[in-house]
């Protein structure tokens, strides 16, 4: 995979945020090095944030974000204000641009405070150096530039690239949970629901995860894997199976060999397992009338057995035997108010980036809603939710 082919999901979020007018745009176009965003005297030309993927070093592979100014106005200004906010949930680095000419304003500010409050990293960018007498000595936060005449974007994009380089720390989805020369055999459905042509994104990481750490992955769909499983020369150290097949690779694999799910590795390198064992219990309290909310994190052709708006339904209906009613999310659109639900049950998350599914996590957590996701979900549906975690021994505290 290609730096151009990284998902969105595994990039550094570098968000640009200020001012209409403060010269957003012109600065991410520097930065780009491409016309990425229209560059206008006029109040107010980003209406919509514009994103533009690239590498930046030392990070590697980052998101480069331009939003809307933040003291927009009216009612379309307001709406562009809430999405400039959302931008913030999933920004792993923020650039503040600055007008040097204005100076830092009550505006300004708020957006610090923004930035302090979600600990978000981030570094003042006064623009328009260019129409300074005299340019002020910078703090360490800070850096003058002009965007106009390209004037210190070099150096801005080091302070960005020095800023970011801790967010874009890599994670094992499996690596550390196997030897060199081990063998693990992945369980990969297709059917109606699978992609033409190609692996979902968590099977393909983890793939390559494997790969890396020197062990060998065998991969077989659930219906082969009874005949398969014997024909091994040896053990395998490790099963991981799409979790909508749990039920049957649990009772097709020995009770001796390690299982869990792609769901359940992506919930612990996105920051969300723990949580996700702590809030599954919630699922046998559901009652009568209780709202779930099934989220997803990416958008999809939806088919007649579609995981999130069938199968899970289907399984919270006969595991509780209560009368449910099921809302559902995808993409960006994750509500803030979460007072309605009784349970959020979230996808792997593969396409969010660490920074949005905590911020998810921390909006369930802090308005006490419970909050889980698919692997652990179905695992406990199928009661084998301790087997499929045994491979994380601290996760027992739990259960």
């Amino acid at each position: 995979m290609g730096l151009n082919d990284t998902p969105s999901g595994e990039r550094v979020h570098i968000g640009f945020f200020g001012r209409r007018n403060a010269g957003k745009s012109s600065l991410v176009n520097a930065v780009t090095g491409q016309d990425m965003a229209v560059v206008s005297e006029t109040k107010g030309t980003t209406t919509d944030p514009v994103k533009k993927a690239m590498e930046l070093l030392p990070i590697g592979p980052v998101m480069i974000i331009d939003t809307p100014g933040y003291d927009d106005e009216g009612t379309l200004g307001e709406k562009r204000v809430q999405k400039t906010r959302q931008i913030l949930n999933r920004t792993d680095v923020a650039v503040l641009v600055v007008d040097a000419a204005e100076g830092c304003t009550d505006c300004d500010r708020e957006l610090i405070s923004l930035f302090e409050e979600k600990e978000i990293p981030y570094v003042a960018v006064y623009n328009k150096k260019d129409l300074l007498e005299t340019v002020p000595a910078a703090k360490d936060n800070e850096i003058f530039v002009s965007a106009l005449e390209g004037k210190g974007i070099y150096e801005l994009k080091e302070k960005i690239a020095q800023i970011g380089k801790n967010a874009g720390t890599e994670r094992p989805l499996a690596s550390d949970l196997i030897k060199v020369g081990d063998l693990v055999v992945l369980v990969i459905p297709i059917d109606s629901a699978a992609p033409k042509g190609r692996l979902i994104l968590p099977q393909q990481q983890v793939i390559r995860d494997i790969l890396e750490a020197g062990g060998a992955a065998i991969c077989v769909k659930e219906t082969e894997l009874p005949e398969i499983l014997p024909k091994l020369s040896e053990k395998p150290a490790m099963v991981i199976t799409d979790s909508q097949a749990f039920g049957k690779v649990s009772a097709d694999v020995p009770e001796d060999i390690l299982l869990t799910s792609f769901s359940i590795l992506m919930a612990r390198y996105k920051g969300l397992l723990d949580t996700a064992v702590e809030g599954v219990a919630a699922i046998d309290d559901l009652k009568d009338g209780d709202t779930v909310l099934i989220a997803e994190g990416c958008t999809h052709h939806r088919q007649c057995d579609d995981i999130g708006t069938v199968k899970i339904p289907n399984w919270l209906k006969k595991h509780t035997g209560k009368n449910l009613t099921i809302a559902t999310c995808s993409g960006q659109s994750f509500p803030e108010d979460l007072s309605s639900y009784a349970l959020v049950i979230h996808c792997g998350g593969c396409m969010l980036n660490e920074r949005e599914v905590r911020y998810r996590m921390k909006c369930a957590k802090d308005q006490k809603v419970p909050i889980t996701n698919y692997g652990i979900a179905i695992a406990h549906m199928h009661g084998i939710l301790k087997r499929s975690v045994e491979v994380f021994p601290h996760l027992e505290r739990l259960l």
